[in-house]
């Protein structure tokens, strides 16, 4: 009979030390991607208030550019009536 036959209780340490050498590699990869998300959500607030002023500036553009062809259009039918 072979000697190197392992007891339940060496199994059991061995799988408790596999599993707890598996949770530290998971932790520091969720570590890793969770830094990760983080300064993503800060670039995506970023580009989200520079896309707000970016949208604003154009709002004023084309007020200022409908309210000048409405000017215009007006000045050409009351100068057609006058």
């Amino acid at each position: 009979m072979p000697s190197d036959r392992k007891t339940p209780t060496q199994l059991a340490t061995e799988a408790l030390q596999e599993i707890a050498r598996h949770e530290k590699e998971c932790s520091a990869r969720w570590a890793e991607a969770h830094a990760e998300l983080k300064m993503l959500s800060k670039e995506q607030a970023r580009a989200a208030s520079i896309t707000a002023a970016h949208a604003a500036r154009w709002e004023k553009v084309a007020f200022m550019v409908i309210g000048t062809v409405v000017c215009g259009v007006l000045a050409t039918f009351v100068k057609g009536w006058v």
